[in-house]
């Protein structure tokens, strides 16, 4: 079991706050868990932040961040025992770390909702399914390891 997690995606607007918030939520303290993204050029996304408070996880405080800016305000990537890349681009991203640190990352193929569905409900429903694919993989990841 880890005891700090990186989860990260494209911008750290969408699927990796919900794996953050969820893991935190489900885990509390004796995992130190945060999100990056490869850019940060969005803020979080609401549907985002919707659905994760159906499960009664909050992300409305959640700022998003990029590999870039956590290293200039002082978080060592290279500190965290885990990195899960939910994206291809940020599975390059935190392989580049590899190279000169010892980090295992794991990759998490969970499909990006955004831009899905043409009204309100149909759009809530694809970020449900992220959500739900990501609520899986960290139960199955972490959640059992921690009640086992």
């Amino acid at each position: 079991m880890p005891t700090s997690v990186l989860f990260c995606c494209d911008y750290n607007a969408v699927r990796s706050p919900m794996a953050e918030g969820i893991l935190k939520k489900l885990v509390g303290q004796r995992v130190y868990v945060q999100s990056a993204g490869v850019r940060h050029e969005q803020e979080i996304d609401g549907f985002s932040i919707a659905v994760c408070a159906e499960i009664g996880v909050t992300l409305s405080r959640h700022r998003s961040r990029s590999f870039e800016e956590m290293e200039e305000w002082g978080d060592e990537i290279d500190a965290y025992d885990l990195i899960v890349a939910l994206s291809p681009a940020s599975l390059r991203k935190a392989q580049e770390y590899t190279r000169y640190h010892a980090l295992e990352v794991e990759y998490w193929p969970i499909f990006d909702p955004t831009g899905l569905g043409e009204d309100r409900d149909e759009k809530l429903a694809a970020y449900r399914q992220a959500r739900d694919q990501i609520l899986a993989r960290v139960q199955e990841r972490f959640v059992s390891r921690v009640a086992g």
